[in-house]
């Protein structure tokens, strides 16, 4: 049985300001207007199962993250109805990188198999925020490293280089697998300088470590307990004593946070013997920098879906432009506006993107380095690296559109049939103005209905709650006011979504 492991709980930090803490870059349609990275790696499993016995998934996530991974398995359902919506939804309390992930999903995945008294399943781990030209070239590989696997061998897919590249890990090929098409790895290369890596592409022996694996789970967990005993300890227990929430689970937080953090590729795959690698060559890119994603992108000096052109807009410069943007001489830059018009005059060389709350202006050759400005974000106490401007919720999603000294304003999008949970605040007063829709308003004892133009207003202290009773989203304008305006101001008394004594600040 072919159990797809799907790890999810990234956090894409060089690509910000699109990236965002809790809305990271496998959430986000960077390459396609309708699907995210992970529901894109998702559709790529499609036709697998003819031959190979394929499982359905398991998604692994940051609890943080764990309504928009539902949601977008539930749109993905709209589009692809061969159950993918149906992948089971394990959250991480805390990132503790990829090896300790592998771990409790290969746990997991042989408690499924013995519920079905099947054979010790063989994983397919597959990062979630990766892009994949040629899907048929990955299928093949997948089919090329299976008896690899269940031969008892660590499968890792080594990309075919295509340029020198210095922001990937490199395998060094060693000698062919007999009766395979796969190779022994010599050696796993840290990423490397320029010159070095034009070195490698010359040799034809070096591939891009794709952080892709296939192994049997009881093969992964024998090595994990010869060379990493403490992470394997600490995900038994977490899982052992993982809950039910919902169609979640829950780890349990203090074992997941006593395993080391660490990688797969370091716990595991460069100190073991029986490590293998199979040759892809499939269009294959992390989607780790802003170039990277420009690369994926069709180069064009025409802004998407705006008709605004350069004067020379038919000499190609090598610009991607997306969004409203209006460019004069400018070359090999990728300009990104989401909000706004970007205009840019006389420039070479640079990433531009605009959000509604942040302008990054980059040079191409600086561009690893966006997450020290993070950093300082963070170390700043700032808030644009966390959340965006619009957040989305499991009943919704808000837009702050504004706020000073003492009031905030939000438009609120409630999706039909959705509740925001029965709550109070102590510290601030709201009044909501229905834009479009019809709103079934809870105030203390009474229930009433709130139409297009009508407004309420709920008191501090008062307990309310709003749903969507309608069959179309719910529109609303929010004047929240008061002394202290923070997320965190919310005392739930019931929720749909398991939160009332789980998080604070989600609506």
């Amino acid at each position: 049985m072919l159990f797809p492991i799907i790890m999810a709980g990234g956090h894409g930090t060089r690509l910000w300001p699109l990236s965002r803490q809790q809305h990271p870059k496998q959430f986000l349609a960077l390459l396609d207007s309708q699907l995210s990275l992970l529901q894109t790696t998702l559709t790529r499993l499609i036709g697998l199962e003819v031959g190979l016995g394929i499982h359905t998934p398991l998604l692994i996530c940051h609890e943080e993250h764990r309504f928009l991974a539902a949601e977008q398995l539930r749109q993905l359902a709209k589009r692809s109805p061969q159950g993918l919506d149906k992948a089971q939804i394990m959250l991480e309390p805390k990132g503790r990188n990829t090896a300790p992930a592998l771990a409790v999903a290969a746990l997991y995945t042989q408690q499924i198999s013995a519920l079905h008294e099947a054979a010790d399943p063989i994983i397919l781990a597959l990062p979630a925020d990766h892009a994949i030209s040629d899907v048929p070239a990955f299928q093949a590989a997948i089919a090329a490293a299976l008896p690899l696997a269940q031969a008892g061998k660590l499968v890792t897919f080594g990309i075919t280089p295509t340029h020198a590249e210095t922001g990937y890990g490199y395998l060094r090929r060693g000698t062919a697998i007999a009766n395979t098409e796969g190779f022994v790895v010599d050696e796993f290369v840290e990423k490397p300088d320029q010159a070095t890596a034009e070195v490698y592409l010359a040799s034809g022996n070096y591939y891009w470590n794709s952080g892709m694996f296939m192994m049997r789970a009881s093969r992964y967990l024998s090595e994990l307990a010869h060379l990493q005993p403490k992470i394997l300890a600490a995900c038994q227990t977490a899982l052992s004593k993982s809950e039910r929430d919902l169609d979640f689970i829950r780890l349990d937080a203090a074992a997941f946070a006593a395993s080391p953090s660490i990688s797969v590729d370091y716990a595991v795959m460069e100190h073991s013997t029986n490590s293998a690698m199979v040759p892809l060559a499939a269009g294959w890119s992390d989607v780790g920098s802003w170039s990277a994603l420009a690369q994926q992108l069709e180069p064009n000096n025409q802004a998407n879906g705006n008709n605004v052109y350069e004067n020379n807009a038919c000499e190609n410069k090598g610009n991607t432009l997306r969004g409203d943007v209006l460019i004069e001489d400018v070359s090999n830059s990728l300009i990104m506006a989401e909000h706004r018009l970007v205009a840019a005059l006389g420039v070479t060389d640079l990433v531009i993107i605009e959000t509604k709350d942040a302008v990054l202006v980059a040079h191409k050759d600086r561009e690893q380095e966006v997450k020290k400005l993070v950093a300082r974000l963070a170390a700043d106490g700032r808030t644009e690296h966390i959340v965006h401007r619009e957040c989305h919720r499991p009943w919704g999603k808000f837009d702050a559109i504004d706020k000073g000294e003492r009031y905030q304003v939000k438009r609120i999008t409630v999706d039909p049939g959705a509740r925001l949970s029965l709550q109070l605040h102590h510290h601030r007063a709201e009044h909501w103005i229905v834009v479009s829709g019809t709103a079934r308003v809870t105030q203390g004892d009474k229930v009433h209905l709130v139409y297009e133009n009508q407004s309420v207003y709920i008191p501090v202290g008062q307990l309310h709650a709003l749903e969507n009773p309608g069959q179309l989203p719910l529109e609303l304008i929010e004047v929240q006011s008061g002394a202290y305006l923070g997320e965190d101001d919310i005392v739930r008394f019931a929720d749909s979504y398991g939160r009332a004594e789980r998080v604070k600040g989600e609506g």
